[in-house]
């Protein structure tokens, strides 16, 4: 019996986890841009269209950057502050996209629980 509740209560924590993350992002009402490799001109509010951004914005800054990393860049150069703020945004992005994959594990993981509890109580109930 354990298993079932602890496997539904991880099964609606990851949908719940899920919708959150969803709409945080699309409450940022973020477009992926038209030159990405994937999702181009989608709104970001999920995993593809959130790795979709990040990966633009990586290939932006390191056209403006002439292929330096922000760690790569002179204190003085005046492109660092702009690869600064890339960084940062590739990396709320990419914590994004784990989050979902965070979230869809544990709803997996709470109906697997679930299925399990279900199956072992089963030949209990005939004993």
């Amino acid at each position: 019996m354990t298993s079932i509740v602890v496997g539904v209560v991880m099964a609606i924590a990851g949908v719940v986890v899920w919708i959150v993350v969803s709409t945080t992002l699309a409450d940022q009402r973020i477009t992926v841009s038209d030159d990405a490799s994937c999702a181009a001109g989608d709104g970001v509010n999920g995993p593809l269209s959130a790795y979709c951004q990040a990966d633009v914005i990586d290939k932006h800054t390191l056209e403006m950057t002439g292929g330096k990393t922000y760690a790569e860049l002179d204190r003085e150069d005046p492109n660092r502050e702009v690869a600064m703020d890339s960084a940062f945004l590739q990396a709320s992005l990419f914590t994004s996209v784990v989050a979902f994959g965070v979230s869809a594990m544990a709803f997996v993981l709470g109906i697997v629980l679930a299925l399990i509890g279900l199956a072992l109580r089963a030949p209990a109930e005939r004993v």
